[in-house]
């Protein structure tokens, strides 16, 4: 395993952030699907049954087995930062789709995790 990553490596990586920013996706629509009021065991038996859930369930599944895949020929000290750009792609759908806020505060925050993933991925 060489120090730098390939294009490849750094493509696989990047479809593999996105990927865990569309879990949580579709982990928040499961929760836009649950009772309010509802008890406990209600709300986990609904939560069981959410096609959004098992979607996101299957997904993360899936993704593990690519992690996997992925660490069989990249060094984990340079996959494992590129986990952190589901930090930054994870807020921006979420306020793309469920309309949640932006702040300023938030995008400069964003761009932070960016700019620290190119200086780690050289």
């Amino acid at each position: 395993m060489s120090a730098s990553l390939s294009m490849m490596q750094i493509g696989l990586l990047c479809a593999y952030a996105i990927g865990m920013a569309g879990g949580q996706l579709l982990f928040k629509a499961a929760s836009l699907r649950l009772a309010g009021g509802a008890s406990l065991t209600e709300r986990m038996l609904s939560l069981a049954l959410n096609p959004y859930f098992i979607a996101a369930m299957a997904l993360y599944f899936a993704l593990s087995v690519f992690w996997v895949w992925i660490l069989s020929f990249t060094p984990l000290s340079r996959a494992y930062p590129f986990v952190a750009l589901a930090f930054a792609i994870t807020p921006l759908l979420g306020g793309l789709i469920f309309a949640e806020a932006l702040s300023l505060r938030l995008m400069i925050g964003l761009g932070i995790i960016v700019v620290g993933l190119i200086v780690v991925a050289e």
